[in-house]
């Protein structure tokens, strides 16, 4: 997995988390929802690509 892939996967994750938490600042339930499944997303694709990192060498 490139390096660029990784960080893009780890910013996923940030966004999501920083969503997650205006969510909850301002009582967004759908702010919290969203929040989560973008962690969710970033946290797969990091595990996606260290699988694929695995089986490459």
């Amino acid at each position: 997995m490139s390096l660029r892939w990784d960080i893009s996967n780890k910013v996923q994750v940030l966004k999501g988390w920083v969503r997650q938490l205006f969510g909850r600042l301002t009582g967004d339930r759908r702010q919290q929802i969203a929040g989560k499944s973008d962690q969710v997303a970033g946290n797969l694709k990091q595990a996606g690509g260290k699988i694929w990192d695995a089986f490459k060498r």
